[in-house]
């Protein structure tokens, strides 16, 4: 029998790539997305087109939260948020109500129901910061965020914890690791590196080349995902919190090279220096997640990029 989740961000990259994986298996799914100008909003309008249950709002409005009717779902998967380091130093303030604010309507409403309904929760590899050895393990690594975006998202963790204790509201955070594939924000390194190759235009390459991040295709990370709700429903999950990566860091000059090799052209690159809020580093330990989710991510890292191009140029 097919069940009905909310997810919300519904129609940003990661969001719409998770309701279609659920509808695929049979669930049915209520989007919930402010379709916000942060990127071209008729692109995330193609990316749920083949959705009917689509309510287009914004989760700061208490009213958007008290018409759903809470009983109706399974669990709710709060994917949607104001995204990127960068902007968010330019306007905390915008970051600080959607993301922190709109998590708490969000748990407001998972404990209104007959029985708190679970909640999945769309957390970044960005609370580590820069102080933390190596790969990032979810018990030895201490919260350091160095942007106000990663202090939204760690904030919304310790959230999570609060309503779990105080109302029962079981929630699982998921600490996503640089995701990339098709449908990819166009601000994203890898988009806007792909783009601009191909163009022939020269690439913005903050830094000497030796940061790295920990690059997650996107069906990996939607398979982590889902299986982090199952067993979030189950009640089989021991720990608050999983790191969804690909234990294998890319710097930035080995992916301006990956990135040549699937466009087929040589970058021009225009060195400039690192920017504020950019960690020099970012790893996944995935034991915990390996151990508990099943998790195992398969996608090659240049298979992966093939697959970007590819629904880029189409």
């Amino acid at each position: 029998m097919s069940e009905r989740f909310l997810v919300t961000g519904g129609a940003g990259f990661i969001g719409s790539h998770v309701a279609d994986a659920l509808v695929s298996r049979g669930d049915r799914v209520t989007i919930l997305d402010d379709f916000n100008d942060y990127y071209d909003p008729a692109v995330k309008r193609r990316n749920v087109a083949a959705h009917a249950d689509v309510i287009e709002a914004d989760f700061r409005d208490p009213a958007v939260w008290d018409a759903l009717p809470v009983d109706d779902f399974a669990a709710i998967l709060h994917l949607g948020a104001r995204a990127g380091v960068r902007p968010s130093i330019d306007d905390p303030l915008l970051y600080s109500t959607t993301n922190v604010d709109g998590t708490v309507l969000a748990l407001r409403w998972a404990a209104s129901g007959t029985q708190p309904l679970p909640v999945v929760f769309a957390s970044s590899s960005s609370v580590y910061g820069d102080v933390n050895a190596v790969p990032f393990s979810e018990e030895d690594a201490q919260l350091a965020p160095i942007s106000p975006y990663g202090v939204t998202k760690a904030a919304c963790e310790m959230m999570l914890g609060t309503w779990r204790d105080c109302y029962g509201v079981p929630s699982v955070a998921l600490r996503f690791f640089t995701v990339y594939g098709p449908r990819q924000r166009p601000d994203l390194a890898i988009h806007k590196f792909a783009k601009m190759i191909d163009a022939g235009e020269a690439i913005p390459v903050f830094g000497d080349g030796s940061s790295s991040r920990d690059y997650t295709h996107v069906s990996d990370t939607t398979a982590g995902v889902l299986a982090a709700l199952d067993r979030l429903r189950a009640g089989t999950l021991s720990e608050p919190v999983y790191n969804l990566g690909s234990d294998s860091p890319i710097t930035l000059d080995q992916l301006i090279a990956a990135v040549e090799r699937a466009v087929g052209k040589a970058a021009i690159i225009d060195r400039l220096p690192m920017q504020q809020g950019d960690v020099m580093r970012t790893w996944a330990d995935l034991t915990r997640s390996r151990a508990e989710l099943g998790y195992s991510p398969s996608v090659d890292f240049d298979a992966g990029l093939a697959d970007f191009v590819s629904w880029l140029r189409a």
